[in-house]
């Protein structure tokens, strides 16, 4: 899976002489945006780190602070994500979904779904470092009922491994009986076993449980539960048989239609760019009339384009 995102480390990188590329960009009257896109987006993650700290070094001033007051808009959201180390941006993401009047359940379903057991692990150490908070206390505090308990599983992080050969007939059987089987739903077998087993297990339980009940598993959970639990359940599902076809369908669903949801592509584009972007572009291209690529340039304009398309990195026309 290693290697398969679209940005890389520049090879011959000098942080300092990056730092003082960007300095020069935005001294004086007028900001070079095009020569602050095209040198970050070139860059690793890791490498922006450094350039952040030779910036500092250089010239005692925050890089990012200087960005925010040179950019503006969706172009300046976008360069000011891919500046935060991946941990940093979903932990923040996360923060921003639960403070304040409602829950943005969107973004706590497209995070605690996707990560790695490790990922989730350092990001529950992470939240707890900046903001000296419980990242559960605060889920559970702003969220209710089976959908609550969902999240709660998945920050436990601590899902089986491989696959349990006993179990697939039972959990296929469970899952059956749990609800097209009976009057009503019992929801609490398609949270613990959705939430516990290993996404290869999970991948034969669907299999097993098609054959059994003569439906794909994503069609139950559509009929058998509504609301945050249907969407925490389904990404789940989606997540376990692919996760870059999970990521490719809501950068689709982001696109589509009347408007952009611009946080949603963001934080895709920012947070998959070094780990699976080329998947997901392989994914949306077999699923979708379009490339990933065109469908950007066609609902985004300016340098928020430009910045999104070299994140994207290529056209599978």
């Amino acid at each position: 899976m290693a290697g398969r995102g679209t940005v890389k480390a520049q090879s011959g990188f000098n942080a300092n002489n990056d730092a003082e590329t960007l300095f020069k960009a935005m001294k004086g009257l007028g900001t070079d945006e095009a020569t602050i896109l095209q040198l970050l987006t070139a860059r690793s993650n890791a490498q922006r780190q450094q350039i952040k700290a030779a910036y500092k070094t250089l010239h005692g001033k925050d890089l990012v602070s200087d960005l925010k007051s040179e950019l503006g808009g969706k172009f300046e959201t976008l360069i000011v994500a891919m500046m935060a180390t991946p941990v940093m941006f979903d932990v923040t993401s996360l923060k921003n979904a639960i403070k304040g009047a409602g829950t943005d359940e969107k973004v706590l379903i497209e995070i605690l779904a996707s990560r790695t057991q490790n990922e989730i692990g350092e990001i529950i150490k992470t939240y707890k470092k900046e903001y000296d908070h419980d990242l559960e206390q605060d889920v559970s505090g702003d969220t209710s009922g089976h959908f609550k308990r969902v999240l709660v599983i998945l920050l436990q992080a601590s899902r089986q491994q491989g696959v349990q050969e006993g179990k697939i007939q039972s959990d296929a059987q469970a899952l059956f009986d749990a609800g097209e089987k009976k009057f009503g739903t019992d929801e609490d077998q398609f949270i613990t076993i959705l939430g516990n087993r290993s996404a290869e297990h999970l991948r034969r339980v669907f299999d097993a449980y098609m054959k059994l009940s003569g439906y794909q598993i994503e069609e139950s959970i559509q009929r058998e539960t509504s609301g945050g639990l249907r969407d925490v359940l389904l990404a789940v599902v989606k997540c376990a048989r692919s996760v870059p076809a999970y990521f490719a369908e809501c950068l689709y669903k982001s696109m589509k239609g009347a408007g952009t949801d611009d946080a949603t592509l963001i934080r895709i584009m920012v947070s998959r760019s070094e780990i699976d972007l080329l998947d997901i572009r392989a994914e949306f291209r077999k699923s979708f009339a379009t490339s990933l690529h065109n469908m950007i340039k066609n609902d985004t304009s300016g340098d928020y384009r430009k910045t999104l398309l070299l994140l994207c990195g290529g056209d599978d026309a």
